[in-house]
Formats: structure tokens, C-alpha cells, sequence
């Protein structure tokens, strides 16, 4: 039986977007009869009908490569029901395009935002199935996200060579990570790159309690300090105000996470702080090992969904099995590091402070 399957990524790039499309592709030709439509730049491209025929060939050579093939774009979730001055009801557009492409299954690779709108197009009668990227690692329901391990390894290794200008120097360095309302990339890199404080948008900080570990080592023999900060990283002031207001006085001194933190312990320590921003370098390049393996069981996974006919889930690691999730139940829910968590236990006991010890 022929199946005829668009796929599409949307949301921010991430390492190992190519090699699920890979995973995905493969398999569906190998497992029944498959014909693949690509659809450009993630749901704006199902609104308008942007879309090509896709070869086996296509498929070729992606695995190692990072971003996608397919591009992408951001889309909100929170629009998908508006109609704007184009006059588009972009609900009706998607399933349009879906009805006219003839396909008999969409496969949606994307963060939160994505998988709300993968859940909404299921919820309209669509067979969708989710593929779960994105280097927060924030998706509920499955314990890795695709794209975070890379993500870990670059900003572990932006930590590694701070530490050692900043031990040259004897300096504080302000080491900002991605993660806007999840900490796990900051936690866990923090943890690996060896940080003496980690700072995460869970666990609201007192800059003072930061600042007394600060001048604590630059008095000692080490005379320098490293810091993981998230670029959600807030202090318990900010955590009081609501979003808007709380971005509108990071705008208005014109500082991100890191930078605060940096100037509030110049001012408080004395300390030369020099904050460091690696930014989109995070999201870039190609997968490490561990994420094409991964990529590649989740699509592989895909395939076999779509084979079986289960549609309206998304695809998940739960310990070392591949399974899947209902999108009802995960879309909108996001995954948070909660303040209990065993790898912020390990943090704590090996004396890394999150500035919100007693």
C-alpha cells in the first residue's frame, strides 16, 4: 500500500534535524511504499503551499549535516488561529494543503510551539505525528530531546577554554547558555564544564549569595570563578515581575543574563567579570554521535507509526526504550528542571551553588 507523507521543520535549527528526516525517509522506503513531500520552511509553507517532490536520493548524504534541508521557520502557536491583514485563515490553508497534497500523513519535527500546533492540526482531523527537537530539551514525556547532547557538547566546550583564559587572568567569567524557561542545557554543561555556580530560570538567585562564593575564590589560592548562567537566568527580584516588565528593565540597561550578572559582581566584589555569550554557535554544526543515533530510532520510529497507522503521537525516549506519546497529553506542557532534581542534587553536593542556598 502506497503512503504518501509531507514532512516539515519548524521552530529554531537544531544538529540532528537532517539525520531524522534521514531516519524517517529511510525506513519508509524500506518498509513500505513511499512517496515523500518536503515541505519548505516549516507551517508557513504548508499555509502557502510551499512545497516540493522529494527523491531517495534527496535523502543522501544529510546525516552528518547540520540545519535542515527542508528549512524552517518560526510560526507561532499563539497566531495559528488569527487572521491577520492578509485575510489567511491559516488553520484552513494547512488542512488545504494537506487535503490537496493527497497525503496520508504529516510528519512535524519541532520544539513546544510545534508540537501545539501538530496536536491543534491532529485535533482538526489530521494524521500527524511529532518528532521532538530541540536543544532545551524542555518537551514533556520523553527524557532527551534530539539536538541537546550536541548543543551540551559546544557549550561544555565554551566553558573548558574560559576556564583557562579565565585562570590566566585570575578573572570571573559569566558564561551565557541557551535556555530561555529551561535550565537543562546550562545545568547540565555547568556540571560538565566544571562551573562554581549555576544559575537557571527554575531557581530564582540571590546575587549576594553568588557574590560571597565569588569573593571567596578570588581571595583564595585559585583566584578565578566560572559561571553557567541561562539567558532565562533571573534574580529573586526579577522572578517577582511579571515577563513583560521583567524584559522591559533588561532592555532598558541594555543587559542579557550574563552581562547582569557580571556587572552586579563588579560592583558587589570588585572582581574583573567579563561575561561570554556563545549564542546561536550552540545550535549550529553538525550532530555529535549520540544525537544521530537518536535522530535516526526516532524517525526510524516514525516510519514504523505510520506504517501501523498511529497517528496524533509524537516519539519519545523513556529510559532505553523508543516509544511515543499522545500530543494531547504533552503538547503545551513544558518540561522544567524542578529544584529536586537528581542532577541538581549532584550540582549541590559537589559544592556548585545555584544562589538560593539558606
Amino acid at each position: 500500500m502506497k503512503r504518501r507523507i509531507g514532512i516539515l521543520t519548524s521552530g529554531g535549527d537544531c544538529p540532528g534535524l537532517n539525520a531524522a528526516i534521514r531516519g524517517v525517509t529511510r525506513a519508509a522506503y524500506e518498509m513500505f511504499d513511499a512517496e515523500i513531500v518536503g515541505i519548505h520552511d516549516g507551517y508557513r509553507g504548508l499555509i502557502e503551499g510551499d512545497y516540493q517532490a522529494m527523491k531517495r536520493s534527496d535523502f543522501s548524504g544529510i546525516l552528518t549535516l547540520g540545519g535542515t534541508i527542508l528549512g524552517t521557520a518560526r510560526t507561532p502557536f499563539r497566531d495559528m488561529r488569527k487572521i491577520g491583514e492578509d485575510k489567511v485563515d491559516k488553520v484552513a490553508a494547512m488542512k488545504k494543503t494537506y487535503k490537496d497534497l493527497k497525503l496520508d500523513c504529516l510528519v512535524t519535527l519541532g520544539g513546544n510551539g510545534t508540537h501545539k500546533t501538530a496536536n491543534l492540526l491532529s485535533q482538526e482531523g489530521l494524521n500527524v505525528i511529532g518528532l521532538p527537537k530541540t536543544i532545551d530539551n524542555d518537551i514533556y514525556g520523553t527524557d532527551f530531546t534530539f539536538g541537546f547532547h550536541t548543543a551540551l557538547d559546544i557549550a561544555t566546550d565554551v566553558i573548558d577554554r574560559c576556564h583557562t583564559t579565565a585562570a590566566s587572568h585570575g578573572r570571573c567569567i559569566v558564561v551565557e547558555i541557551m535556555g530561555n524557561k529551561a535550565g537543562w542545557l546550562t545545568l547540565y554543561s555547568g556540571v560538565a564544564g566544571g562551573a562554581d555556580a549555576i544559575l537557571i530560570p527554575e531557581i530564582p538567585y540571590d546575587i549576594k549569595k553568588v557574590a560571597k562564593v565569588v569573593e571567596s575564590r578570588a581571595k583564595s589560592n585559585k583566584g578565578f570563578t566560572i559561571l553557567a548562567v541561562a539567558e532565562g537566568a533571573m534574580d529573586k527580584e526579577e522572578a517577582k515581575m511579571k515577563k513583560k516588565e521583567r524584559e522591559a528593565k533588561r532592555a532598558a540597561e541594555h543587559f542579557s543574563a550574563s552581562a547582569y550578572v557580571a556587572q552586579q559582581l563588579r560592583e558587589l566584589v570588585g572582581v574583573e567579570a567579563r561575561n561570554v555569550v556563545p549564542g546561536h554557535i550552540q545550535r549550529g554544526g553538525s550532530p555529535n554521535a549520540y544525537d544521530r543515533v537518536l535522530s535516526t530510532q526516532f524517525g526510524v520510529h516514525a516510519a514504523e507509526l505510520i506504517r501501523d497507522g498511529v497517528f496524533g503521537v509524537t516519539v519519545a525516549l523513556k529510559g532505553n526504550e523508543i516509544t511515543h506519546n499522545k500530543l494531547a497529553d504533552i503538547a503545551g506542557v513544558p518540561k522544567l528542571v524542578p529544584e529536586d532534581d537528581r542532577m541538581v542534587k549532584t550540582a549541590k553536593n559537589m559544592g556548585i551553588i545555584f544562589g538560593d542556598e539558606d
